[in-house]
C-alpha cells in the first residue's frame, strides 16, 4: 500500500492543478473498466496532464515513490492493457487533454500530433492539408493516437500502408524516471545508431509514456472502387487477392474476408444492413481499390477484372458499389461484425495472423476442428486477408451453449493458438498483449526473445512502475 496517499495526491495536484487530478470515486470509475469489461481495477487517482512537462513531473514523482503508472488512452483495448489492477495503489495517467496538432508539414508529408488526439482528429487534420493519414480502425472516433502507437494498431489498410509502427517518423516519450526522450524528428532517413523510438511502438506503456508523434502522410485518396464478391472458399479469396493486385498495379487498399455466418449475424442484429448479393454463398470478400488521381478509372478496372474472374469460375458472384452510399453500406457490414457478435451473446475471440499463403490450409484444419470439438459454437472467422490477420471467433449458439463455451474457453484458446503456432503464425496480430495474453507470450515466444524484452524493461524501468503486469511479468 502507498504509505501516505494524501501527501502524494497533494504533490500530484500541485503539478496538475485541481482539474488535472481526479480522486472522487464517480470521476475515477470510467477509467477502471476495460472496453470488453473483462477487468475491473482500482486506482487512488487519475492524472490528466496538459503537456509533456506535466507528464514528466508526474512520472518522476511516481518513480521516487515507487508508485505504478497505468497509461490510458481511448480505452478501446481488447486485452485490458489500460486497466489498473485491483489494489488501488496505481495511478492512471489519462492522455485525453493532450490533444493538440502541433503542426503539419505538407512538403515533408508529415504531421506532429499529441498522444491524446483521437485517430479521427489526426485523420481530419491530414485531410485539411489534402493529405491522408491511412491508419483506420472501427474505433477511430474514440481511440487515441498514443494508444494506437503503444499497441501497434493495424486496421483495414495494413496491406497497403503497413501497421501503426510503419507510419511513425519520430516520437516524444517520457521515461519512467521522468526524463523526456525527444526523438520527434520527421526525417525520412536517419541512420544514427539504434532506432530507439521503435522500442515504444507496441510496448503498451510498459517502457514509458508516448506524449507526441511525428507520423507519415500520403496523397489524398481521390478515387475508390469497392466490390462485394462471393467466393467458394478462403483459397479462392487468396487467389483473387493475387489477381487483383496484379490487375490494379497494386492499388488494392483493403481486402476483407467475411464468412456467410458473419453476414447473417450482422443482418440479424444491425439495423439498416442488407444482403448485397441476395443469394447465400459460403464466403465473401470486401475488396477496395484506391488511387490519388481524379481520373483513375478504378470502377472500370474493378468491373473488368471481376468479370474475367467470374467467366473463369474464380469467383461466384459480385456487386460493385455505384455510389458513396452503397460503399458505406458495404463497409457497414464489415464494421458491424464485432457488434453483431456482441449482441448474439457469449463468444471466444482469437486475434491471429498467418502467412497469407497458409490461410486456406489453416482454415481447412481449424474449421473442422471447431465443428467437431466445439459443437456449442459457430465459427465466425473474418478479417484482413491481405496481411494474414483473422479474427477467429466462436459465437455460442444460445445462452445455454454460451455458458458451456465460456467454461471451456481456455482449452479452446490453447488448441487454436497451438495450431496457429504450428503454421508459423502469431496469437496476437493487432490487439497486443495487455494483461489478457501475458501467459500466451510466455508460451509461444522463444526464451532468447523473452530475455531481450526483459532486459529492455529492466534498463528503462528498473523500478517496474510502468504498467506492471502488462506484456511481461
Amino acid at each position: 500500500m502507498i504509505a501516505n496517499v494524501g501527501d502524494l495526491r497533494a504533490k500530484l495536484r500541485a503539478v496538475l492543478g485541481a482539474e488535472g487530478l481526479l480522486t472522487e470515486a464517480a470521476d475515477v470509475a470510467p477509467y477502471l473498466t476495460d472496453h470488453r469489461r473483462l477487468y475491473q481495477g482500482a486506482a487512488f487517482a487519475v492524472a490528466r496532464p496538459l503537456d509533456v512537462s506535466e507528464v514528466s513531473r508526474v512520472l518522476a514523482l511516481c518513480d521516487a515513490h515507487r508508485v505504478a503508472v497505468v497509461p490510458h488512452g481511448g480505452n478501446t483495448s481488447y486485452c485490458g492493457g489500460a486497466t489498473p489492477d485491483e489494489t488501488g495503489d496505481q495511478l492512471v495517467v489519462a492522455m485525453s487533454r493532450m490533444k493538440r496538432i502541433r503542426g503539419v508539414d505538407v512538403a515533408n508529408d508529415s504531421l506532429i500530433a499529441e498522444a491524446g488526439c483521437t485517430l479521427a482528429q489526426v485523420q481530419a487534420a491530414a485531410a485539411r492539408a489534402e493529405r491522408l493519414f491511412p491508419l483506420s480502425l472501427g474505433s477511430e472516433g474514440s481511440c487515441q493516437l498514443g494508444g494506437n502507437l503503444s499497441t501497434n494498431a493495424g486496421g483495414t489498410n495494413v496491406m497497403r500502408y503497413g501497421m501503426a509502427r510503419d507510419l511513425v517518423l519520430g516520437l516524444e516519450v517520457v521515461l519512467a524516471d521522468g526524463r523526456v526522450l525527444d526523438v520527434l524528428s520527421a526525417l525520412r532517413k536517419d541512420n544514427t545508431g539504434y532506432d530507439v523510438k521503435s522500442l515504444f511502438l507496441g510496448a503498451e506503456g510498459t517502457l514509458g509514456v508516448i506524449t507526441a508523434a511525428s507520423v507519415k502522410l500520403f496523397p489524398m485518396v481521390r478515387a475508390r472502387a469497392t466490390a462485394f464478391v462471393a467466393v467458394a472458399g478462403v483459397g479462392a479469396a487468396v487467389a483473387l487477392l493475387t489477381r487483383m493486385r496484379g490487375a490494379s498495379s497494386d492499388r488494392v487498399s483493403s481486402f476483407e474476408l467475411i464468412p456467410r455466418a458473419a453476414l447473417e449475424l450482422t443482418l440479424r442484429h444491425i439495423a439498416g444492413t442488407t444482403d448485397p448479393l441476395g443469394t447465400a454463398y459460403p464466403w465473401y470478400v470486401l475488396c477496395e481499390l484506391s488511387g490519388s488521381g481524379f481520373t483513375d478509372a478504378l470502377d472500370a478496372l474493378l468491373e473488368e477484372s471481376l468479370a474475367a474472374a467470374l467467366a473463369e469460375g474464380a469467383i461466384l458472384d459480385a456487386t460493385i458499389a455505384a455510389s458513396g452510399r452503397e460503399r458505406e453500406a458495404l463497409w457497414k457490414i464489415r464494421a458491424c461484425i464485432p457488434e453483431a457478435q456482441r449482441r448474439e451473446g457469449a463468444g471466444v475471440k482469437h486475434d491471429i495472423a498467418l502467412p497469407v499463403g497458409k490461410l486456406a490450409e489453416f482454415m481447412q484444419r481449424a474449421g473442422p476442428w471447431v465443428a467437431t470439438h466445439v459443437p456449442e459454437g459457430i465459427l465466425i472467422a473474418y478479417g484482413h486477408v491481405g496481411d494474414g490477420n483473422l479474427h477467429f471467433n466462436i459465437s455460442a449458439k444460445d445462452a445455454q451453449a454460451g455458458a458451456a463455451l465460456l467454461a471451456r474457453m481456455e482449452s479452446v484458446r490453447r488448441a487454436i493458438h497451438d495450431l496457429v503456432n504450428e503454421f508459423g503464425g502469431s496469437f496476437s496480430a493487432e490487439h497486443g498483449i495487455g494483461q489478457l495474453k501475458v501467459g500466451e507470450l510466455e508460451r509461444y515466444t522463444s526464451p532468447v526473445e523473452l530475455s531481450v524484452m526483459r532486459a529492455v524493461k529492466q534498463a528503462l524501468d528498473p523500478n517496474n512502475i510502468m504498467n506492471p503486469g502488462k506484456v511481461l511479468r
